[in-house]
């Protein structure tokens, strides 16, 4: 151990005749150590939220969408294949339409109808996997004397009070011209499978049907847009930059990024806001260390002048308070980052706090740890509590032993 930190261990540990000083270098170890503890927390939280979103977002949904402008796509095939890109993994075509559905037990609820190809879809979402009862199989697969068959989201088939097996009456707004008169087309569905994503808005109103019975039910002549599943979601950006350069103008592209970039831009900004306002925790208890050590100085004045007579540098006299701050800081970073984590781990694994998914589309808040986050954190309350110490110990070590002795 070099002189410097036996001295400054002994301050550390040694009783003072002002307990006035030790109460405040207990205060900032318990102030640093809340406040990492609680930055640590708020980032995995923000983390967890923006990943469970963007995971459930895009398990349920595609990484890129591409559209024809003012047509549908008539030869699917041959589309694919110009979009079949690098990176590109899976493609599928959809139509989209609204309608609204309704069962012997309920009144009619709106549904968002998503024609597929249940194949091709099983590539680009993670539809396979959301299926609680029945097959998707069954939309395409049917006796020619059945009914056709429709997928609907877990809470939609709760609202409508039905499970497979059971008909629904779709209702749609492409109208049946007769000769006097136009009403809605309806039509007798039978339901084939119940899926369940997590994401709110496709559990409560989402309905699937076969591609060739969206296509006679909403009057379309093939599918509205085609999707595309990556190997990485995060290369999508730059995917869509290379679609758009080779279909040209007359194709409009968008990756999950894009439609969804007011959602992330505002959570990262709550995110950043709320690390740095929690983060002030740690510059209030820095302030803490700097009353602590300047105190001290103060009290310690006659043994910093007998160090100075007996040969030490100036700069080990500073280097004695540097580690002692540095040591408050250490003991009350490492703590709180061990308690962050372990908050932030037991409210994750046992779901501690629920959320209704009506609102943010997830029932309960997750806890993601980045190990990035936490040793910027880490690093970050070193080195403020590191700063804290300068100006005490460069009192410390101007100090001059003639004066300091003569005042005792």
């Amino acid at each position: 151990m070099s002189f410097e930190w036996f001295v400054a261990r002994r301050y550390l540990t040694a009783r003072r005749r002002q307990a006035f000083i030790s109460l405040i270098s207990g205060v900032s170890i318990v102030g640093v150590g809340v406040g990492v503890m609680a930055v640590i927390i708020a980032l995995a939280l923000m983390t967890g939220v923006q990943g469970e979103l963007r995971d459930r977002i895009v398990g349920s949904e595609a990484h890129v969408y591409v559209w024809k402008i003012g047509a549908p796509f008539t030869n699917v095939e041959e589309e694919i294949q110009r979009l079949t890109v690098p990176h590109v993994v899976g493609a599928a075509p959809v139509i989209r339409g609204l309608g609204m559905v309704q069962s012997s037990r309920s009144n009619a609820t709106p549904v968002d109808l998503k024609g597929i190809d249940p194949a091709r879809e099983a590539h680009v979402t993670d539809i396979g996997g959301a299926v609680e009862k029945g097959s998707l199989d069954a939309l395409v697969n049917r006796a020619p004397e059945a009914r056709d068959g429709i997928v609907l989201g877990h809470d939609l088939a709760q609202t409508l009070g039905v499970t497979v097996g059971d008909v629904v009456r779709l209702i749609t707004a492409q109208a049946v011209i007769m000769p006097t008169y136009a009403t809605p087309r309806i039509r007798l569905f039978e339901v084939v499978a119940i899926v369940r994503f997590g994401f709110y808005q496709i559990d409560t109103s989402g309905g699937f049907i076969s591609l060739k019975t969206a296509s006679e039910l909403l009057g379309r002549d093939g599918p509205d847009l085609i999707q595309l599943r990556l190997e990485n979601l995060d290369e999508a950006p730059g995917v869509s930059a290379t679609l758009r350069e080779r279909l040209g103008p007359g194709y409009m592209v968008q990756d999950w990024t894009e439609i969804n970039r007011e959602l992330y831009s505002a959570l990262w900004l709550e995110k950043v806001g709320l690390s740095l306002t929690i983060g002030l925790i740690v510059v209030v208890a820095a302030l803490n260390i700097v009353a602590s050590l300047v105190l001290l100085v103060m009290e310690k004045s006659r043994d910093i002048a007998i160090l100075r007579t007996m040969g030490a540098p100036a700069g080990a006299i500073r280097r004695i308070f540097i580690y002692q701050g540095l040591t408050i800081g250490l003991i009350g970073t490492l703590s709180g980052a061990v308690l962050g984590l372990i908050v932030s781990i037991v409210a994750d694994r046992y779901h501690l706090i629920r959320l209704p998914a009506d609102v943010y589309q997830i029932t309960y808040l997750p806890f993601w740890i980045k190990p990035l986050d936490v040793t910027i954190v880490v690093i970050s309350a070193i080195a403020v509590c590191l700063l804290a110490t300068l100006y005490p110990s460069r009192q410390a070590g101007r100090l001059d032993p003639a004066e300091a002795l003569r005042n005792q």
